[in-house]
């Protein structure tokens, strides 16, 4: 399996327990995880070519899930709760949504569930409502939205990366189960979102055609679970191969709408139905969460019988205005939950155990096994941790072992059989050197972590902070893979971010290297060209500061508007208790950790001189967000004090719809301070800086509530 450094030198932290983990390795993992993710998003999505299975992919996704539950502050923009997909491959043309095809969060249990739905209650500032859900099994299949105009089908696309998937408009309408148009009313135009699936018995009988077929020497792919098999099959260059392929298609879901057609959930699956489409006749209308928990062991017990696979049931809250006021965080609703069943476990015997560097510096151990089942999923690496979570478990190379695939970790060892250890085994010695560079590896005091101290001179840190830069949700520059990357950082081309933009210098020479050609070099100047001026907020996460992913460069963008006030300000914050650095600790999703880091980056020399010789050579664009026009765009606000009306959760989501900048703290920039009951400190301050202060009527009718 094909993957980045730096995601397997974090696999084996996933071994502890999330309540185990440090700030610090949490922060690594999390960088692990998004970088990996990302790259099996484009194994699946664009190439249509997974390295991983479904299981072991879902795990991954929870792992982050449950690491970023733990350490809000540390959330990444990259991260896989913020990015759905990958994006389109060039073979489809592109179709974007109306509305962005987002993902589920999930939960592994009736606690998790139970938070769900306490965190429904606190944002709505609900107290003994009653919360009525939906249940769907959740189908193991390829997500597709569907266009309708005055009735008619017209396009149909992938999910892609949320907001742009791939037109399969010719695959789909050979598939029998989608109506070619709606029956009775609807509106004139609306966007349908539902799952194409290959049920179980359809699915074998395809594997074994599609092997025998590769055993007498043809070009095809055999499948390893039935939603690769759908998915390869609708994303197929020649429909007639989707048509002879068999798709089954569950619709259940609503994007775009000229007018709203349903005021349920419930009511919304009904109108389905009757405009001709198929609806996972298990679904079920639940009056609280408790009837939810009921239904989730119910189908729990059937799962084996049912004719296609399901990983859990997906909890919907029924009321559809709950639904819009609840809205979305980074990439999921709020209003809606994918509960997913328990973790299966196996044994096998553990065969060695690697050591591999991360991008900063961290070494960190990964089991290497003989593969074994777990619950229909190939398993041959698993996580551990560090040296100290060795010795704990006194796992040894030889030992035979207990893994499982838990369902918030990828696959991890449990403990070994002790019965059916090798007499000659030896326990592990964790090397105090660097296995890449030579450098020493050293464990500061307090800390589980051993780093190479290598910095700069260390390959592995050096070419996976590349990789990085030019990764697709940094500065996505196509044909700078890592087989590709390490050839120029091996010549000495490629060492620091402003290399790359140094490298149309040298496209004769590129093409000139082996693996590369005229056309080659061609295309990666074009794509290098075409990412000299990205906006700010790209700019900034592809500098790969810890601890600063999308979401959080995107803060700051937000803030700064420029590259030269970000810079000026950020040199400025060193000063501890200055104004730039309460500025910068006051913005809304910037904890004082991540303040931290942003200053020390600046204070390195290095850093700083590594920063300008890339905007030199890559001056980033001033910061632009799309926002409803409003009172408050570009105006920097203030909650204080209870608000009657609405929660202070979902005050602040508003504001920031309009525009405008959320912060903690009151100063001389804050535009509007709004004042609720039992305001303190900050509306005295406000007042104290003249600063407009709105009470919550001035501010709903200011905001068009």
């Amino acid at each position: 399996m094909a993957r980045t450094k730096e995601a397997a030198a974090d696999d084996s932290l996933r071994v502890r327990a999330v309540e185990a983990l440090t700030e610090e390795e949490a922060a690594a993992e999390l960088a692990a995880l998004a970088a990996e993710i990302a790259h099996h998003d484009r194994a699946y999505h664009e190439r249509d070519a997974p390295e991983i299975s479904d299981a072991e992919y879902d795990a991954l996704v929870r792992r982050n899930a449950a690491i970023e539950a733990r350490f809000q502050e540390l959330v990444r923009e990259d991260s896989p709760s913020r990015r759905v997909g990958a994006a389109p491959a060039e073979i489809f043309a592109k179709s974007r949504h109306g509305v962005p095809m987002l993902s589920l969060r999930n939960a592994f249990g009736a606690e998790e569930f139970t938070e769900f739905c306490n965190g429904i209650r606190r944002f709505l500032g609900l107290k003994d409502d009653a919360l009525r859900f939906v249940g769907e099994p959740k189908i193991d299949g390829l997500s597709i939205n569907l266009l309708y105009e005055d009735g008619a089908f017209v396009r149909g696309a992938t999910r892609g990366d949320g907001a742009v998937g791939e037109d399969v408009t010719r695959n789909l309408l050979t598939l029998k189960a989608l109506p070619r148009r709606l029956k009775g009313k609807h509106p004139a135009r609306i966007e349908i979102r539902g799952e194409v699936f290959m049920e179980k018995a359809d699915f074998l009988a395809f594997r074994d055609a599609q092997q025998a077929a590769l055993e007498a020497g043809k070009r095809v792919v055999v499948p390893a679970n039935p939603r690769n098999a759908a998915a390869g099959s609708l994303r197929q260059k020649d429909a007639a191969i989707t048509a002879a392929r068999p798709l089954k298609l569950f619709a259940y879901a609503m994007g775009e709408a000229s007018e709203q057609p349903a005021e349920t959930h419930w009511d919304w699956l009904d109108r389905l139905r009757g405009w001709g489409f198929a609806v996972n006749p298990l679904s079920k209308l639940l009056p609280d969460p408790e009837a939810a928990a009921a239904f989730q062991q119910e189908i729990a017990v059937n799962r084996g019988a049912l004719a296609y696979d399901i990983d859990g049931v997906v909890y919907k809250l029924d009321r559809l205005d709950w639904q819009r006021r609840l809205g979305f965080v980074g990439r999921a609703p709020r209003w809606a939950v994918a509960w997913k069943f328990p973790a299966e476990q196996a044994m096998t015997t553990l065969l060695d155990i690697e050591i591999q560097v991360g991008r900063t510096g961290a070494l960190t151990p990964r089991a290497v096994m003989e593969p074994v089942n777990v619950g229909g999923v190939v398993v041959r690496h698993a996580t551990l941790h560090n040296e100290d979570e060795i010795a704990r478990k006194d796992v040894r190379i030889g030992d035979t072992v207990t893994l499982q695939r838990a369902g918030d970790v990828i696959p991890q060892i449990l403990g070994i059989v002790p019965e059916k250890r090798p007499k000659d085994s030896k326990p592990f010695v964790f090397p105090e050197r660097c296995p890449v560079c030579g450098s020493h590896a050293v464990r500061p005091e307090g800390e589980v972590v051993r780093r190479c101290t290598g910095g700069l001179i260390c390959q592995a840190q050096t070419v996976e902070r590349l990789i990085h830069f030019v990764s697709r949700r940094a500065m996505d520059i196509d044909g700078l893979g890592v087989e590709r990357i390490q050839q120029l950082f091996e010549l000495g081309w490629l060492r620091s971010p402003a290399d790359v933009f140094r490298l149309p210098r040298r496209e004769a020479e590129i093409a000139a290297l082996e693996g590369w050609g005229e056309l080659s070099a061609r295309n990666l100047v074009r794509a290098i060209e075409a990412r000299r001026h990205v906006p700010l907020e790209r700019f900034i996460f592809a500098l790969g500061i810890r601890r600063i992913g999308e979401q959080n460069a995107k803060l700051l963008a937000r803030h700064y508007h420029s590259f030269a006030a970000w810079r000026e300000r950020m040199l400025a914050a060193q000063v501890v208790g200055s104004e730039p650095r309460e500025e910068l600790g006051s913005i809304q999703g910037i904890g004082p950790a991540i303040a931290q880091e942003l200053v020390e980056f600046f204070a390195e020399e290095r850093n700083l001189a590594a920063l300008d010789d890339l905007a030199r050579e890559a001056p980033p664009e001033d910061a632009v967000f799309e926002a409803e026009e409003s009172p408050f765009s570009g105006k920097t606000v203030v909650f204080t004090g209870t608000l009657e009306t609405m929660t202070r959760q979902e005050a602040e989501a508003r504001a920031e719809l309009l525009g405008a900048k959320v912060t903690k703290s009151v100063s001389k920039k804050t535009d509007f301070v709004i004042v609720g009951a039992d305001a303190g400190s900050k509306a005295a301050k406000a007042g104290e800086l003249g600063v407009r202060t709105l009470t919550e009527p001035e501010w709903r009718e200011m905001a068009g509530m």
